[in-house]
């Protein structure tokens, strides 16, 4: 495995970069500015239209793969998505462009842990609770001094076998264990119409570094979308705008 490499040290890919590749995408915080709220996400009509371009131009070897589920992305997406593959949850749900989602079954310790999460945080007006497919997550963004009891919380119950914990931007999330994005890229990849094509991964948080190992050991690349940190990212762009702008100019 390389080190990380520093913020500093990444420079803006080129656009040629997409030629020929295979283009994973990360929602939140890539596409998509960041909101205090799960479900405040603003999507605007550019970015339907850019994702069509996209897919038709890399002949819809283009995927959404977020931690997010596949419903989620659904809801925010819609039709935009005939044509494109979606990986939801962490890797642990897969929707091949057209196809069925395959995903496991939800383990009962995820609903323990839910009734657990209402009951110590369902009344806190600065905490949300987001229940996921495969995962329920607790983002304390307008609660910064709930961090350590969140963490605490989704701490304990990872202790249940099958179960993990799964940090990102001022959240703290329980999850299916055995899975991440790296593991759904690998599964897409292996497959048409991305086999054969040298895999991009865009992303902005630490749940995307295994994306960006996936890609760099496989003959593509990393993108880092934010503000600086080690990452194994090979290339860096400042922030959501920026890289919409990227986006635009190679589509």
């Amino acid at each position: 495995m390389q080190p990380p490499t520093t913020f500093a040290a990444l420079v803006e890919p080129p656009v040629s970069l997409l030629r020929d590749a295979s283009l994973f995408l990360d929602f939140d915080g890539t596409l998509v500015e960041l909101a205090d709220r799960p479900d405040g996400v603003a999507v605007d009509d550019a970015l339907h239209a850019l994702l069509l371009r996209l897919a038709d131009r890399l002949e819809s070897r283009v995927a959404i793969v977020s931690g997010r589920s596949v419903a989620q992305i659904d809801a925010f997406l819609g039709e935009t998505l005939a044509d494109i593959a979606v990986v939801g949850s962490h890797g642990a749900e897969v929707r091949r462009a057209g196809g069925e989602i395959v995903r496991p079954a939800r383990p009962i310790e995820l609903e323990e842990a839910e009734a657990a999460f209402l009951k110590q945080f369902g009344d806190h007006p600065g905490v949300v609770i987001e229940v996921k497919s495969l995962g329920v997550a607790l983002h304390y963004r307008m609660a910064p001094e709930a961090e350590a009891e969140a963490r605490a919380l989704v701490e304990a119950f990872a202790r249940h076998d099958g179960l993990e914990v799964q940090h990102g931007k001022m959240m703290a999330e329980l999850r299916m264990a055995g899975h991440d994005k790296g593991t759904a890229i690998a599964t897409l990849a292996e497959t048409e119409p991305f086999l054969g094509h040298a895999p991009v991964f865009v992303g902005d948080d630490l749940t995307d570094e295994p994306g960006f190992l996936f890609c760099e050991h496989h003959g593509g690349a990393g993108i880092l979308i934010g503000a600086p940190r080690g990452t194994s990212a090979r290339y860096g762009i400042a922030d959501v705008t920026q890289f919409r702008r990227w986006l635009e100019a190679a589509a």
